[in-house]
C-alpha cells in the first residue's frame, strides 16, 4: 500500500475464503441471521468493520456491524425485532434478546451540505444520511483496517482502500487527508490512539503527525462522547497502553487538562507511576472477568488533579475539612465540561478522595465507624494503590489490612478510647472530611459557649 491518502476507491480486491481464514463459527450466529435475511430480501449485506479486521487477525469480535444497501426503513420492514435511531447516522437496530446487531445503510460523501448531510462551521459533521455504493461506503470510513467487508454469498472479503494489507502489516491508516478527516470529527485522534493500543498497531506517519497540534479540537467534542470513549479506553482489558499512547501523542492534556498539570510538575513521578500502576490492575482484573468500576478509574486518573487543586488550597491557609471537599467539587466540575462524568460515578469517586484522610485516624469510634462505611473497601483499594508510589502509607496499610480480620474486641483493645479535647491532640486529629463530631468525641469541635439569659427590660414584658 503506497497511497498515504485514499480519497477515491481503488479496483476491488476480493481476497478469497481460502485466502482470509475467517470462518463463519467465529462470527455471531445473530450477524449472519442478519446477512441472510438481507439477501433473501434481494438486498446486498456485508460483515463491516472491527469485526472483520478482528477476524482477520484472530481475534474475537465482541460487536458485528453490517453495512447494506437497504435503506433504515427497509431493513425495519424485513425484521420485527428492529428499531430505527440517531440523527447525525440514521441506523437500523436489530435486537436479538442481550445483542444488538447495528445494520447501516451504505454512505456517501456529498460535496455541499444538504437536508441529509450538514458540517459546522469548523468542518465537524453534524449530520451525515447522504446514501451511496458500498465503493462510495468504504471511502468513508475512517481507517482502512475498518473499511473491510465480508460477504455470505461466496465468503470473501473485499477490500476498495488497500485495508487488508494494512491489517497484515499491522498499520492503522487514515482514509483521506488526515487534517480534514480529524477536523470532520475531532474523536477520530482518540480511536487512533486507542486502536494502536488494543490492536498492537503502528499508526501511519502521516496519520500521527497532525495530532499533537490538533488535539485542542477535542474541546468542541460533546463531552457525552468522550465519557464513551473513555469508558473504551480504559475499561476494555488494554488500559495501560491506551493512557501511554495518548500521553505520546500529547492527547492527555486535551482530554484530562487538570491531571496533565499536576503531571507534569510533579518531580518525583510518583503520581504517574501510580495512576499507571492503577490501569494496570484495571486490566488484570478484566482479564480475570472481575468487576470494575468507572468510579474508582476516575478516582485514579483524576487524583493527581485533585492533589495538585489540594495544595493551592492548602497554601491559600483554607481549612483543611474545607480544602478537601472545594477540591473536590472544583476538579470534578473543570473536568466534566471536557468529560460528562454522571454523578452516579462522580459521587462516590469523591467518597473515595475524601475518606483517605480517615485511614491516618487511630480513634476507636472512629475505627469502627470507618470500617462500617459503605465505600470502604474501594477507600482501602486506593490507600493500597497509593502505598505502593508513597512507601510513607506503609504503616496505615498494614494497620488496616489488619483491622479487617481482627475480631472486633481485639481490635479495640489497640485503639485509642476517644480522641483529646482540643488543644491536647495533634494537627492531623481534626478536621478529617464527613467527620461532624459526636457525643463523647470533642475532637474537631470549638468549646461549647455559654448561653446569657436576656435580662428583662423596664416595664416587663408588656414593652412593645
Amino acid at each position: 500500500m503506497t497511497d498515504h491518502a485514499i480519497s477515491s476507491p481503488l479496483p476491488p480486491q476480493v481476497v478469497p475464503r481460502a485466502e482470509h481464514g475467517i470462518s463463519r463459527k467465529d462470527i455471531s450466529p445473530n450477524a449472519l441471521r442478519v446477512l441472510y435475511r438481507l439477501r433473501d430480501g434481494g438486498f446486498n449485506g456485508y460483515l463491516v468493520g472491527g469485526a472483520v479486521r478482528d477476524l482477520l487477525i484472530g481475534g474475537h469480535p465482541k460487536d458485528f456491524d453490517v453495512a447494506t444497501d437497504a435503506t433504515p426503513e427497509q431493513v425495519k420492514s424485513l425484521f420485527r425485532n428492529c428499531r430505527l435511531i440517531g440523527r447525525r447516522f440514521r441506523l437500523a437496530h436489530v435486537v436479538y434478546g442481550r445483542e444488538i446487531i447495528e445494520v447501516a445503510t451504505f454512505r456517501a460523501n456529498s460535496a455541499d451540505d444538504t437536508d441529509d448531510r450538514e458540517t459546522g462551521d469548523d468542518g465537524r459533521l453534524l449530520r451525515d444520511n447522504v446514501y451511496g455504493s458500498i465503493e462510495d461506503d468504504a471511502v468513508r470510513r475512517d481507517f482502512t483496517a475498518n473499511a473491510l467487508y465480508y460477504t455470505v454469498d461466496d465468503f470473501s472479503v473485499r477490500d476498495y482502500v488497500g485495508g487488508y494489507d494494512d491489517v497484515r502489516n499491522r498499520v492503522l491508516r487514515l482514509i483521506g487527508d488526515p487534517i480534514e478527516r480529524y477536523r470532520e470529527d475531532p474523536v477520530r485522534m482518540l480511536r487512533a490512539a486507542r486502536l494502536s493500543a488494543k490492536l498492537d498497531f503502528t499508526i501511519a506517519p502521516e496519520a500521527a503527525e497532525p495530532i499533537p497540534e490538533m488535539a485542542d479540537l477535542l474541546s468542541a467534542a460533546p463531552p457525552a462522547r468522550l465519557f464513551d470513549e473513555c469508558l473504551k479506553m480504559f475499561l476494555a482489558g488494554h488500559a495501560e497502553k491506551s493512557f501511554t499512547k495518548l500521553e505520546e501523542l500529547g492527547l492527555l492534556p486535551a482530554l484530562f487538562p487538570e491531571t496533565a498539570k499536576a503531571l507534569a510538575t510533579n518531580r518525583s513521578g510518583a503520581l504517574r507511576a501510580m495512576v499507571v500502576q492503577a490501569l494496570r490492575n484495571t486490566d488484570a482484573r478484566i482479564a480475570a472477568d472481575k468487576p470494575v468500576t468507572p468510579a474508582f478509574l476516575f478516582a485514579a486518573l483524576l487524583w493527581p488533579a485533585y492533589c495538585r487543586e489540594l495544595a493551592v488550597l492548602q497554601k491559600q491557609g483554607v481549612d483543611p475539612t474545607v480544602a478537601q471537599q472545594r477540591a473536590a467539587d472544583r476538579v470534578t466540575l473543570h473536568q466534566a465540561q471536557r468529560i460528562a462524568l454522571p454523578r452516579r460515578f462522580s459521587l462516590p469517586m469523591q467518597e473515595i478522595w475524601l475518606l483517605q484522610p480517615r485511614f491516618g485516624q487511630r480513634i476507636r469510634k472512629r475505627v469502627f465507624r470507618l470500617l462500617a462505611h459503605p465505600r470502604f473497601r474501594a477507600a482501602f483499594d486506593f490507600l493500597e494503590l497509593r502505598a505502593g508510589a508513597a512507601p510513607e502509607l506503609a504503616e496505615d496499610l498494614a494497620f488496616w489490612r489488619e483491622a479487617q480480620v481482627q475480631a472486633p474486641e481485639v481490635l479495640a483493645e489497640r485503639l485509642v478510647p476517644k480522641s483529646p479535647r482540643r488543644g491536647e491532640g495533634s494537627a492531623d486529629d481534626a478536621g478529617e472530611p464527613g467527620e461532624p463530631g459526636e457525643e463523647g468525641d470533642d475532637a474537631g469541635r470549638a468549646p461549647r459557649r455559654r448561653r446569657r439569659r436576656r435580662r428583662p427590660r423596664p416595664g416587663g414584658d408588656a414593652a412593645g
